[in-house]
């Protein structure tokens, strides 16, 4: 389970949680211009933009799991498994294993407009990077700073919805989850009132009532309500610093602490790491579970112009300052 956001302040920020019972050891990843992308069922191509992301990188292939391009577009898949439905080869469309789709779209697309025109030419086809890394069953939040898009493959084949709210989770589809906050219309910011009765006086108790009826458990339909209410109302001054943080208070509203999602077999499923893009500056910032706090890569801060992937281990230790 995941949970996928956009903000805006004076800068456009976009993340996710990655919510797993276990780590790939992932790490923020630059692939430069000059790394070459070898495509199953496609023609190999160098990166038009350079991209950093959320990746493990397997036989020197960047599996991103979310990233962005030099360009300030994004682009993260989260999990999806009871409708994602991906296709046989087809001849008549280029064929895009999902494991490429994020590098194949970021490292050519400058916006939403030219990831919509390739959209239409691709056809997510069911080739697995290998029999150790299956295909994960996903769909995709893609974003850039006017506008996002979600992305899903299912039997009635590849379809585009324009999202506003700028949130994802995972299943349902994501016109259910659109169709769904109605059911919360009457959820507000602001203090509670009376709209019970006019025949006695009743007073709220304590602060944040408005928001009575917001629900607080770790389904994928919560999370998405619970994001996108705390993301729409959300205030913070446009310094990066606290848009930055704030964009971390977001997603901790949505995190999973370990214990409450039991899987079984004494595993539980945890907020493995927290990332945050600054689209407009080329900033990964991250948080584990085990290190809350933020650390930083700076793609215009390396060599883009190279043809090696360019990787940053994550730092999972968490050192406490002590001040006496």
């Amino acid at each position: 389970m995941c949970t996928a956001v956009t903000y805006k302040t004076k800068d456009f920020y976009f993340g996710r949680t990655l919510d797993l019972e276990y780590s790939y050891n992932e790490e923020v990843v630059i692939t430069p211009r000059g790394f070459n992308f070898k495509y199953r069922h496609i023609e190999s191509a160098k990166s038009r933009y350079a991209v950093i992301g959320m990746a493990n990188v397997e036989e020197n292939y960047p599996l991103y799991y979310d990233a962005m391009n030099e360009r300030g577009l994004g682009m993260a898949g989260l999990s999806f498994p009871e409708s994602c439905r991906y296709k046989e080869y087809d001849e008549n469309k280029k064929n895009v294993s999902p494991f490429e789709f994020i590098p194949y779209i970021l490292t050519q697309c400058a916006d939403i407009g030219e990831a919509m025109n390739l959209l239409n030419t691709i056809n997510l086809v069911n080739t697995d990077f290998s029999e150790k890394f299956p295909l994960s069953p996903l769909h995709w939040i893609i974003t850039d700073r006017e506008k996002s898009i979600t992305v899903e493959c299912t039997k009635e084949g590849l379809k585009i919805y324009e999202n506003e709210i700028g949130v994802l989770t995972n299943e349902p589809e994501f016109t259910f989850h659109k169709t769904n906050l109605r059911n919360y219309m009457t959820i507000s910011k602001e203090p509670a009132e009376n709209n019970f009765t006019d025949k006695i006086k009743i007073k709220a108790y304590s602060k944040g009532m408005g928001a009575l009826g917001l629900p607080g458990d770790l389904s994928s339909a919560s999370r998405f309500i619970r994001a996108a209410f705390t993301k729409l109302n959300s205030v913070s001054g446009e310094e990066e610093n606290e848009s930055v943080s704030q964009f971390f208070h977001i997603l901790g509203n949505v995190s999973h602490p370990r214990g409450l999602v039991y899987l079984g077999d004494n595993k539980y499923e945890i907020t493995v790491y927290t990332g945050c893009m600054n689209l407009s500056r080329g900033v990964y910032y991250y948080t584990t579970y085990e290190n809350s706090a933020i650390n930083a890569v700076d793609m215009k801060n390396e060599n883009l112009e190279n043809s090696e992937l360019i990787r940053f281990p994550l730092i999972n230790k968490l050192n406490i300052f002590k001040h006496n």
